[in-house]
């Protein structure tokens, strides 16, 4: 089992079928189903989902696909361990990318699946983009 973390920017991508990139992030977020994937995002993807999500459908369609994704996808948990180690890490300077970032390591995820793959420059894990993980990381 391989345990995937995913940025907001792909779930926004699905949730508000964002072209050209919901092409790829839609088969991504589709690996919840897969039974080599285990597939995790943020509380705090999570929140900044539903903020562009709202801003775009509205409220009550927000508050549907927020229901659809947290039953489909694992949760991380973000403590004041993640917060101390990202307050201390002087490699990072974006705040919510490390809380993400430890996030997903205190989860045991492998990779981060990201449209911005330079805002995990720190990572040791691997980073990827939606067409990065088909290209490398999926079997033909």
């Amino acid at each position: 089992m391989t345990n995937i973390f995913l940025d907001a920017n792909v779930l926004i991508s699905v949730v508000n079928q964002e072209y050209p990139l919901f092409t790829h992030s839609s088969r991504i977020l589709s690996l919840v189903d897969h039974k080599k994937y285990s597939v995790y995002t943020s509380p705090l993807c999570l929140a900044i989902t539903y903020y562009f999500s709202e801003k775009k459908s509205g409220r009550q369609k927000a508050n549907e696909k927020m229901k659809i994704l947290s039953e489909k996808l694992l949760i991380t948990t973000v403590n004041s361990e993640c917060v101390k180690r990202t307050v201390s890490n002087r490699n990072i300077s974006d705040f919510e990318d490390g809380l993400e970032y430890y996030s997903a390591e205190g989860t045991g995820c492998t990779m981060i699946i990201t449209e911005n793959q330079k805002d995990f420059y720190f990572s040791k894990m691997n980073v990827t983009n939606c067409e990065g993980f088909f290209i490398n990381y999926m079997e033909a």
